[in-house]
């Protein structure tokens, strides 16, 4: 054979592959991983919510800036206060790439405030970013109850305060905001699904409750239209971000009395800033971490996102980036004191005297 018309022969095809975006040794190009597969994306929500409609908005994004355009499916784990889908996250997906967790910032609350049943580390997981960090809650109670101002609210004893499962982010901000206004004797019902909830509103099972600004516009629009419901106070995250159609009512940092418990709202906001967080297991490999934080990414800087994220969620998208996520939580304050004080409000016992 002649060696020299082989080398040669080599050589041109060696070219002739480098062209095309082959390899030589393989002979083939590398599909994306991606490419075949299905991502499933764990849901820390019940169908139906507010957190569903925030998940339902960004997978079909994420899915068209992932290379191979791979299939996805949601599943639903809600429950344990978002426990569960923590717990599930950090012990039991394969990190793989292919499991995503969609959280609600009370998982990672529930981390730093060292509740029992957390199995997981905040700090091991891999983010991907935030659709949302802007947020407002708001206090309400049903109009037929007749507490209209806030001195029939502090006036009454025994008020109903529904809530979701004990440790969620929304039974928190309820007992905060009971806290801070000063109920007497409230009685706090929680375990109920955001939809329950506002069927327990009408069905007069509670009296009050909190939630966010958005899901009572996007859910129960004439609760507010035809006056159904009475508007206490609104919790803003950040402070000083203003909700247009909740702009009237008080702050509740307004009925602080200490630098103590200005300091615990505080945290609350820093908390809640988190957003909902979407994060991969620890362990990833790190080039499918890289291809699906830039997916997150480019999501963010589509203006179609951002359309179709405010006509399904009734707000608008206040994104946040892996690196930009990753910073808040590590630097969350984590003051012992202080933390110890902020799980009175997060467990299932009275609140603290003030």
């Amino acid at each position: 054979m002649n060696t020299r018309k082989a080398s040669v022969g080599t050589a041109v095809l060696g070219t002739l592959l480098a062209l095309v975006g082959l390899s030589p040794d393989t002979g083939f190009a590398q599909a994306p991983f991606y490419q075949g597969k299905t991502i499933t994306v764990i849901a820390g929500t019940a169908p139906g919510g507010i957190g569903d409609n925030r998940v339902k908005a960004m997978v079909p994004f994420l899915r068209k800036y992932i290379p191979g355009n791979p299939a996805t499916a949601v599943q639903y784990m809600d429950g344990g206060g978002g426990r569960h889908v923590g717990n599930h996250m950090f012990r039991n997906a394969r990190p793989d790439g292919l499991t995503i967790g969609a959280f609600s910032s009370a998982v990672i609350g529930l981390n730093l405030l060292g509740e029992s049943g957390v199995m997981y580390e905040v700090d091991k997981f891999i983010y991907l970013g935030s659709p949302e960090s802007e947020s407002h809650l708001v206090y309400y109670t049903r109009r037929e109850a007749g507490l209209g101002s806030l001195e029939k609210l502090r006036s009454t004893p025994g008020i109903r305060v529904g809530a979701r499962t004990v440790g969620h982010s929304a039974y928190i901000s309820a007992r905060l905001f009971t806290y801070f206004l000063g109920l007497k004797e409230p009685k706090f019902i929680a375990g109920y699904g955001a939809p329950e909830l506002d069927l327990a509103l009408m069905r007069a099972e509670v009296d009050a409750r909190a939630n966010t600004a958005t899901s009572v516009l996007k859910r129960n629009p004439d609760w507010v239209e035809k006056g159904l419901m009475d508007f206490h106070a609104i919790l803003e995250v950040p402070k000083g971000l203003k909700f247009p159609r909740f702009s009237h009512l008080p702050e509740i940092e307004s009925f602080s009395k200490s630098e103590k418990e200005s300091k615990l709202l505080a945290l609350s906001r820093t908390l809640r800033l988190t957003g909902s967080p979407y994060v991969l297991p620890p362990g990833t490999p790190k080039d499918r971490v890289d291809i699906l934080q830039e997916a997150m990414r480019k999501t963010f800087k589509d203006p179609e996102f951002l359309k179709e994220y405010l006509k399904v969620v009734g707000d608008d998208a206040s994104p946040m980036t892996p690196e930009e996520l990753t910073k808040i939580i590590r630097d969350t304050p984590r003051d012992p004191e202080l933390i110890e004080w902020f799980r009175a409000f997060s467990g299932p016992g009275p609140l603290p005297p003030r």
